[in-house]
């Protein structure tokens, strides 16, 4: 599925209404450039779940938990990520494979270890669109 949004506004709607569908145990990785909007469409996801605390970027902290959802979300942000293993230290297994919905902003750095089952979310800018636009590519992976 392909969306456009042409504002912040419009981005968050859409992280809510991803967020409303999420189901226990889900996985979705978040990939763009630096400034695309992805922790914006986490904030959504965040509201969508019904998460009350402020959703932020946990780039140095690599993974926060919100617990005051309708289920626990796993924040992560793996763009300091090094290597595979420094996701083994914080015990990602229990994130991805446990009872809330994780969310990972630069997935393609840990691509090797992620779920075959996940949501995949590109976004994309087009500052010849107008600054606040974004195109949004969601695609549902699931293993045969």
């Amino acid at each position: 599925m392909i969306f456009e949004t042409w504002s912040e506004e419009e981005t968050i709607a859409l992280g809510i209404r991803l967020g409303t569908q999420a189901e226990t145990g889900g996985v979705y990785t978040i990939d763009g450039e630096l400034g695309a909007g992805k922790t914006m469409l986490t904030q959504g996801i965040a509201k969508g779940l019904s998460v009350m605390e402020v959703v932020n970027s946990p780039t140095f902290t690599i993974v926060k938990v919100y617990e005051t959802g309708r289920m626990p979300l796993y924040h992560f942000d793996v763009y300091r990520i090094a290597d595979v293993e420094e996701m083994e230290e914080i015990g990602y297994e229990d994130y991805f494979y446990g009872d809330g919905l994780s969310l990972i902003e630069w997935s393609s750095r840990i691509r090797s270890i992620l779920p075959e089952n996940r949501t995949e979310i590109q976004i994309e800018k087009d500052i010849e669109k107008g600054f606040d636009y974004r195109r949004i590519c969601i695609i549902q992976r699931i293993a045969v």
